[in-house]
């Protein structure tokens, strides 16, 4: 089965607006990929959906619960350093490694703009999905 880490602002965009981000995420609620997260992902999705979009603590936890009940939580053991221009993108980069990830899905174009990082795919939502339901 795949093994794919998703972007915290994939999760983001899925909650707050659906569209291609939440069919990338119905791929792993129906089991057809196996998706990874970890706690600085967590950590990232809660602070974003309260301080940008104003949701109170009880449904920031509640969207994490719902998160944990299809995705693998893995704990990362090795620091990542390959993008500059935005630190926090190396946690993602931390959870693959960690997952043994074949793809990663983001929006963001730091990420984006690698293509690849160890021979792990770097796909935007919509070119994931081109690829799986080809």
């Amino acid at each position: 089965m795949l093994r794919v880490v998703a972007d915290s602002n994939v999760y983001i965009s899925a909650l707050n607006f659906g569209g291609v981000p939440d069919r990338v995420l119905a791929l792993a609620r129906r089991g057809r990929v196996q998706i990874f997260v970890s706690k600085p992902i967590l950590d990232e999705i809660e602070g974003v959906l309260k301080r940008k979009f104003g949701w109170p603590p009880s449904r920031a936890r509640e969207a994490l619960t719902a998160i944990r009940k299809f995705a693998s939580e893995v704990k990362a053991g090795e620091r990542v350093a390959a993008v500059d221009k935005d630190e926090p993108d190396n946690r993602i980069l931390e959870c693959a490694v960690a997952a043994k990830a074949t793809v990663v899905v983001s929006g963001d174009s730091h990420l984006r703009t690698l293509g690849c990082f160890r021979k792990i795919r770097i796909l935007s939502p919509k070119a994931f999905l081109d690829a799986i339901e080809g």
